[in-house]
């Protein structure tokens, strides 16, 4: 089966997004896999090799930041999302994919929107984020944000075959465009990683070493933790440091403290597992406010799946309504807290982390919610069956252009 991967990133992409999308084509044939993207590969460190990478071109400077958002908006909209219509049908024309995976991300929706619904492929939506988050809308434009978030759901809805990224995002989508899901589709544990998981011995840690893999999307919330555990470090029994693993710079932030803080940049996902089976927790913060209920609610962070792959309990703090909250709760992987005052976060925290052995207390559910939502080869299994079904459609539609142009001549 000849495959197009459709989004916004390039094959190589950092973040937790491509992350899953490289996780999933795990063994799929290079010559069978072309990518189209509107932006870059930049380098090819995640070492994901495609046949052919079609890149439409996303103008790095207009994309709206803080200065000038509405006329760049405008531009983007007006004149690049046209031309890059424009050259996904003629990529989708060379190519002539059997089927197409789609990640509408931001300004790929435009094009995607505008060319698949009529292209006579059959394709496969995945939704990892919905583009009314993080201030897009101030950056977008309202009125251009709602229309984005529109055509993404049309096209949710007009796919062959579909899913998303968490449950609650899947029952809001339902709601909303009365059509189900194959799956969540998230970041997976692999067999080789559940094997390790079930395998691994209780063994006290002379070090209390916190993990935080990606990005810090909640700035707040993160130095509400950095200053809970600053609190309690001098009276924990073992030490305390910190350890950030991602493409971002943080030595700059006022919370951060070299001496028990330290950055390591960006790990390939291989990396990154080995490096996180050195340390005892992993951290997943999100907003303890529901200010962006469509990304606190819906969106699931890839590294709360890492950290279980890893085998790090999971220090969990959000609004109770998030959807890393109502998993953190469902299975008793770690600390699972809603608490924003800092006092109280510091006695949790403490508490907890006191723990001499984390495995022993929260092995067995790490284990049973990784097998359970998290399966990597389950998840591919169904998500290479839709893949199937966008074939037969595939073919269904171009045997229907045959008799017509046959009928015509």
């Amino acid at each position: 089966m000849k495959l197009l991967v459709a989004s916004e990133f390039p094959p190589n992409a950092s973040g937790g997004g491509p992350a899953v999308v490289r996780q999933m084509l795990r063994g799929w044939p290079i010559e069978n896999l072309d990518w189209w993207s509107c932006l870059p590969e930049r380098d090819d460190r995640f070492g994901q090799r495609v046949s052919r990478h079609a890149c439409a071109g996303l103008p790095a400077k207009l994309l709206p930041q803080r200065r000038l958002t509405g006329v760049k908006s405008a531009l983007l909209a007006t004149g690049w999302a046209p031309l890059a219509a424009r050259h996904l049908r003629q990529t989708i024309h060379q190519v002539q994919p059997d089927a197409i995976w789609v990640i509408p991300h931001n300004w790929s929706i435009l094009p995607l929107a505008a060319i698949l619904p009529g292209a006579g492929v059959g394709f496969h939506v995945t939704v990892q984020d919905y583009v009314d988050v993080h201030g897009q809308v101030e950056r977008f434009g309202p009125t251009r944000c709602r229309r984005m978030a529109t055509l993404a759901d049309r096209l949710y809805a007009t796919a062959t075959t579909r899913d998303a990224t968490s449950h609650p995002m899947i029952e809001d989508l339902q709601a909303r465009t009365q059509v189900g899901a194959a799956q969540m589709l998230h970041a997976g544990v692999e067999e080789e990683d559940l094997r390790s998981l079930e395998n691994k011995t209780s063994e006290p840690a002379d070090e209390i070493r916190i993990a935080h893999a990606g990005t810090i999307l909640v700035p707040r919330e993160f130095a509400l933790f950095v200053e809970a555990v600053a609190q309690w470090r001098a009276r924990m029994p073992r030490p305390v440091s910190l350890h950030l693993y991602g493409s971002h710079r943080y030595a700059g932030e006022r919370w951060f403290a070299p001496s028990w803080m330290q950055e390591h940049g960006n790990l390939a996902e291989a990396e990154l597992l080995t490096a996180l089976r050195g340390c005892t927790w992993g951290l997943a913060p999100m907003a303890l406010t529901d200010e962006d209920p469509r990304y606190n609610r819906f969106s699931f962070p890839t590294k709360f799946i890492t950290y279980l792959a890893a085998g790090l309990p999971v220090l969990a703090l959000g609004h109770p309504k998030s959807s890393v909250m109502q998993m953190a709760t469902r299975y008793a992987v770690g600390l699972a807290t809603c608490t924003s005052d800092v006092d109280e976060l510091a006695r949790q925290l403490g508490e907890t982390l006191a723990a001499p052995d984390p495995w022993a207390r929260y092995g067995a559910e790490i284990i049973r919610c990784a097998g359970t939502e998290f399966r990597a080869s389950r998840m591919r299994a169904v998500l290479h069956d839709c893949w199937a079904h966008c074939r037969e459609r595939t073919a269904q539609q171009r045997a229907i252009r045959r008799s017509n142009e046959g009928a015509n001549q």
